[in-house]
């Protein structure tokens, strides 16, 4: 006998550490538009900047700039399409929701920064470093990187203030809850938008470099640490939406209080299985085997299973669907 806990109309849950009821759904999913929103409009014009930028001062270090910020714009149109299509509601071909397909597309965007701007930039500084470059006036470039260095900040600190938010929410550390929060949009932009700051300084040091010794090396080193720093950004973001596609498992704070509230019914003996999976942010599964008390009519089982639903919706908010199996205990297998 399965009971499914139908969408309901209060905010559920991220299910991230900490296990702590909190607002999200809806409200957490326009916060982060409006986060990737932000993102998107500095990196664009920052590319463009940084572009012409290394075109007047030959720069590598800037051209694998620009590169690093087009990948950033490309990585933002996919997470708005992740938000978009994610948000879909449940229908007859998908009948838990389009929830999984927030990481599908952020997968592909981890894969955008690798491929648009890892690869390119690693490639222009062996070039670089192998061909050498001939330097042009960098006054431009350290103009441009300035006023980058701004709107990055900015856009970094509108990731942040998010994240912090919804960590407070949920009584966890920043650190902790940016590792762990299912919400791998707000994470691909504060960790995007911390690897950007850090590529302008390595590029303001490449230029500067190159201007106090007249060798192309610093540029071409520059460029490489760059590409260095965006496949580590790729590596971590693409395990991170990795981990959700292939199903992750509620915090064992949460299953903890998942399994408490299912035996805090009184019609229930014990929870012989129990099987918990993130779908999205402030969305999760309950699957469970429960052994219910001897000489419990089929009404008392049916009015158990709406009381273990409800109390597992009050306590973990983020649960929008449980599915439970009455099954009898070791012992009274044979006899049945």
């Amino acid at each position: 006998m399965g009971r499914e806990a139908k969408d309901g109309t209060g905010a559920a849950e991220s299910a991230g550490d900490g296990g702590n009821a909190g607002d999200g759904g809806n409200a957490g999913d326009g916060e982060s538009t409006f986060t990737v929103l932000v993102a998107a409009g500095a990196n664009l014009g920052i590319a463009v900047a940084k572009a012409v930028a290394g075109l007047v001062s030959g720069s590598s270090a800037m051209m694998s700039e620009a590169a690093h910020s087009l990948a950033d714009t490309v990585t933002e149109v996919m997470l708005l399409t992740a938000l978009r299509r994610s948000g879909k509601p449940a229908d007859e071909d998908h009948p838990v929701g389009y929830a999984g397909e927030r990481y599908v597309w952020a997968m592909l965007a981890a894969v955008a920064t690798f491929v648009g701007g890892a690869v390119f930039s690693v490639y222009d500084g062996i070039h670089t470093l192998t061909h050498g470059e001939e330097p042009g006036d960098p006054l431009v470039s350290y103009v441009v990187l300035a006023v980058a260095f701004l709107l990055e900040g900015f856009s970094l600190r509108t990731g942040i203030r998010q994240v912090r938010s919804e960590a407070r929410r949920r009584r966890s550390p920043f650190l902790t809850y940016l590792r762990r929060t299912p919400d791998t949009t707000v994470k691909a932009v504060v960790m995007e938008d911390s690897a950007a700051l850090v590529g302008l300084l390595l590029a303001a040091g490449g230029l500067l470099g190159g201007q106090l010794t007249g060798s192309g090396v610093w540029d071409g080193v520059a460029s490489v640490l760059i590409g260095a720093l965006l496949v580590y950004v790729a590596w971590v973001l693409g395990r991170s939406n990795a981990e959700l596609l292939v199903g992750r498992p509620l915090p064992k704070e949460m299953r903890d209080a998942v399994r408490a509230e299912l035996l805090a019914v009184p019609q229930v003996e014990a929870v012989l299985d129990l099987t918990t999976l993130i779908q999205g942010p402030g969305e999760a599964l309950v699957a469970a085997k429960v052994d219910f008390r001897d000489g419990v009519p089929a009404e008392e089982v049916e009015r158990a299973c709406e009381e273990a639903e409800g109390r597992l919706r009050a306590r973990v908010p983020a649960v929008r669907r449980v599915y439970l199996d009455p099954t009898p205990g070791r012992g009274r297998r044979g006899r049945a």
